[in-house]
């Protein structure tokens, strides 16, 4: 085996030029519209839970190839098997390609950074305003803001609204004896899509016991993508913000909005306070 090895690596230095004689630009446009497939598709699965599943497939293929080069018996089992797995991949990956094109369907022609900033500051505005008037009067509220994981099966859920974000709008959804108050609001950049939606609520153990269900959706929604969440407490008027399946509560106005300032820059982060 050594010596196979060793002489494999002496074949390749006298093949190499023979190789780079037979590139031609055609091989080098095939060669970079198959990567930029590859890179198109790994972008529309970005932030989704698809990617884990991918990269779980990526091993296993690895180590089936590997194996299948070795073993007869196994490679006619995966030779066998292959139409079942053709089947069953577009089965298990169904909610992330629907995610997928969706978000391809409503891409649209890029905004000038000032354009985002301007929009984003406006979202930011009449939210944390919102926010306040609401936890002001101890009226209970949950907001979803919609990161780069699309939130179409959950606003199925609820009603669609399709209007400019406004505080007066937020208040008015989140007045008690309304029909729409008891659900979540999801925001899309600077619309509100649909009100009154219905939310996975998480199994986790809540560092309060006081919290109920409101809090419990606004962790749950956030464990599986990168939603942000903001979520005001019907009983104590307590402003409380979720994301990645953490909570961070009692924040002021002015810590919201550094909070949702963070959220909305290029590279979003989100950190825990104490």
């Amino acid at each position: 085996m050594p010596e196979q090895f060793a002489g494999l690596l002496q074949r390749v230095p006298g093949e190499l030029p023979g190789t780079l004689q037979q590139l031609t630009w055609t091989s080098v446009i095939d060669i970079l519209l198959v990567a930029l497939i590859f890179y198109g598709l790994l972008r529309l699965f970005q932030g989704t839970q698809a990617v884990s599943l991918l990269r779980g497939i990526l091993v296993v293929a690895l180590v089936v190839l590997l194996a299948a080069s070795r073993l007869t018996a196994f490679s006619w089992l995966i030779r066998n098997s292959l139409p079942m797995f053709l089947v069953a991949i577009p089965v298990i990956f169904q909610p992330e390609l629907r995610r997928a094109l969706e978000r391809l369907g409503r891409s649209a022609p890029m905004l000038g950074r000032g354009g985002r900033e301007n929009t984003a500051q406006q979202v930011i505005h009449e939210v944390a305003r919102a926010v306040e008037m609401l936890a002001h009067e101890h009226t209970g509220a949950l907001i979803v803001l919609e990161g780069d994981t699309g939130l179409e099966e959950h606003i199925e859920s609820g009603q669609r609204i399709d209007a400019r974000v406004s505080a007066r709008l937020l208040t008015t959804i989140f007045y008690p004896g309304t029909s729409l108050h008891d659900g979540a609001v999801i925001i899309r950049g600077d619309q509100i899509v649909a009100a009154g939606c219905v939310l996975p609520l998480t199994v986790r153990v809540l560092p309060d016991s006081s919290l109920g269900t409101r809090h419990r959706a606004a962790v749950g929604i956030t464990e599986q993508n990168d939603a942000l969440t903001v979520v005001v407490s019907e009983e104590t008027g307590i402003i409380s913000v979720c994301r990645h399946g953490r909570i961070a509560r009692r924040l002021d106005a002015q810590r919201l909005r550094r909070i949702l300032q963070t959220f909305y820059r290029p590279r979003r982060l989100f950190r825990n306070g104490s």
